[in-house]
């Protein structure tokens, strides 16, 4: 009988020891500005605890110490700021790391490109480069991605004759920073077929000189037919690259959670074989192109309870409806302030699509309950996304279905109370202010609509969350530029374009974390420091809230943290 107590006397004294050990953090973070993102006022707590990849508790530094172990890691912040991991509210994951590859011939302060002559360097240089003799060897192309007719001092788009002084034997295309232009060599048209006789293509447009013979600018579905058919010839080497320097853009600026908004089929079996093959370290989530048709939509990556696998899931589909204002493709009710070469005084832009295809087309999302991502910049295009909203909504109804409008550049007043009648979350693009604000008042819409572009505070203050995004890589995925833009809205040349659309810093990282956690449907898991979410935290060297909202934009990324491992940190 006395064994047996002994015994019992042991298992209860381990049993009590395994306790304690499992009750040991993996880590902690304290001495620093910890903010929540919890509620609609800054809080801040004095210490976080980190285990199994979750939040395990929130409190003071004393509490927290009481449950530091030998194996626990002190993360002592020294005064730094901790906060929520950035959410992609838009952006082209898999395109990002496209261009990381290829030529950057961005305008400054991202790039080189400032006038044809610093493009025509910049290709040469690359096409010398280790990636750009990979590249060529594997496509058979030489391709520069970010021109910005508006920020060269030419102030017009390159042409055919301009490529051709960095080869007339190899095929080039440029592609415009919006994504919705672009520039081909002579030799590109010749092995496109392309010349004087050649129509212009559905939902797109070949710019032709004044003897009608194309120039080698192509919009639209132009540039898509010629730059599709390229990519369509990547491998699984080049595929695998582009999702390992995506990560990497993505993680150095915090964003922990990539989106790829109009995912083509080739990059959607990219992702899955991705996937698959275990190369996802931050979450991914794609939107393939609803018009490539329902068989993108696998059942092994898309779930309704928005579950990864291996880091990656299909969040729902995209829709594509106008172009970009910079480019002046986007569908406008009223012309354009100054119009684009070859067009007369009362051009609007174009449609992507008729009513009734884009109508066949969100009834598809509804009638399947696929969360449906927009894209509409003009306010015609606008109005055409909610009529088809308000045509599948009576058709089939969709609770709770977070439609996301993204760039809605020209929202108008009007319409705002159309998006909160039908529950339409704006994803907008006030970073927009910065790179093209002063373009959209010379040139693109002129006072007052220019004032009025992403009217961040009127969405709010009607009740609506927001997110607000970078659309990579028409811009870097830099969260801290975005959050600048979302604040300030201050252009290049230091005007302030629309002040009584900007935000408070708190709401502008309500953007990007919280809000942004409720687009995803990931409200439950992300976007605040609350206990039993994920542990996917960011370090700024300095606290947004507390400094000049001018000197946003040079806050540092200091560290990125996924589920408690850091996925980067500044060298």
């Amino acid at each position: 009988m006395k064994f047996i107590y002994i015994v019992l006397a042991f298992c209860i004294v381990s049993c009590t020891d395994t306790k304690k050990e499992t009750a040991h953090l993996d880590s902690i973070y304290f001495n620093g500005d910890i903010i929540t993102m919890e509620g609609d006022q800054p809080g801040y707590v004095e210490a976080i605890g980190i285990k199994d990849g979750r939040i395990a508790r929130v409190g003071t530094q004393e509490e927290l110490m009481s449950m530091v172990g030998d194996s626990t890691i002190q993360k002592d912040l020294n005064g730094k700021t901790l906060l929520p991991a950035f959410l992609d509210g838009h952006g082209h994951f898999y395109s990002v790391g496209f261009a990381s590859i290829v030529a950057n011939i961005l305008p400054p302060p991202d790039g080189p490109g400032h006038n044809y002559e610093s493009i025509v360097d910049a290709l040469n240089q690359w096409k010398e480069s280790e990636d750009g003799k990979y590249f060529i060897d594997k496509f058979g192309w030489i391709i520069g991605n970010g021109y910005d007719d508006s920020q060269l001092e030419e102030k017009d788009h390159p042409k055919s004759i301009d490529l051709d002084k960095v080869s007339t034997d190899i095929p080039i295309i440029i592609l415009h920073q919006s994504g919705h232009l672009g520039v081909i060599n002579s030799k590109a048209k010749e092995i496109l077929g392309i010349t004087k006789d050649t129509p212009n293509p559905n939902g797109g447009s070949l710019r032709r000189d004044a003897n009608g013979n194309p120039n080698g600018v192509l919009e639209e579905n132009a540039m898509y037919n010629v730059l599709v058919p390229i990519l369509g010839k990547a491998d699984e080497d080049f595929d695998s690259k582009c999702i390992k320097k995506g990560q990497e853009e993505y993680a150095k600026k915090g964003y922990l959670t990539a989106q790829d908004g109009r995912s083509s089929t080739a990059q959607m079996a990219a992702f899955i074989k991705g996937a698959e093959n275990g190369l996802f370290y931050i979450d991914v989530v794609s939107y393939p192109d609803i018009t490539l048709g329902p068989e993108n939509v696998t059942e092994d990556y898309y779930s309704t309870d928005h579950q990864y696998k291996n880091n990656y899931r299909i969040g729902g589909v995209k829709l594509t409806l106008d172009g970009s204002p910079q480019g002046k493709t986007a569908w406008l009710t009223q012309h354009y302030h100054v119009p684009p070469q070859g067009q007369d005084k009362d051009y609007k832009g174009y449609p992507v699509m008729p009513d009734s295809m884009a109508i066949k087309y969100v009834k598809e999302a509804f009638q399947n309950k696929w969360q449906l991502l927009c894209h509409t910049n003009g306010d015609a295009a606008i109005d055409q996304y909610i009529m088809a909203v308000k045509a599948a909504e009576e058709a089939y109804g969709y609770d709770d279905h977070r439609t996301v409008m993204i760039h809605g550049q020209t929202l108008r007043k009007d319409q705002i109370p159309q998006l909160v009648d039908l529950e339409i979350m704006p994803s907008l693009f006030p970073m927009h202010t910065f790179y093209w604000g002063d373009w959209h008042v010379e040139s693109v819409l002129g006072h007052p609509r220019a004032d009025y572009i992403s009217p961040c505070r009127d969405v709010i203050d009607a009740g609506l969350k927001i997110t607000s995004h970078h659309d990579a890589p028409v811009t870097f995925p830099n969260s801290l530029r975005v959050l600048d833009a979302t604040v300030n809205r201050v252009t290049r040349s230091g005007a302030v374009l629309g002040p009584e659309q900007r935000i408070s810093p708190y709401e502008g990282l309500k953007t990007l974390t919280e809000w942004a956690a409720y687009q995803y449907f990931e409200e439950d898991r992300k976007g605040t420091i609350t206990e039993g979410k994920l542990a996917d935290l960011v370090i700024l060297d300095k606290n947004p809230l507390k400094i000049d909202p001018l000197n946003i934009k040079d806050i540092e990324i200091i560290e990125s943290i996924k589920e408690g491992k850091t996925v980067y940190r500044h060298p």
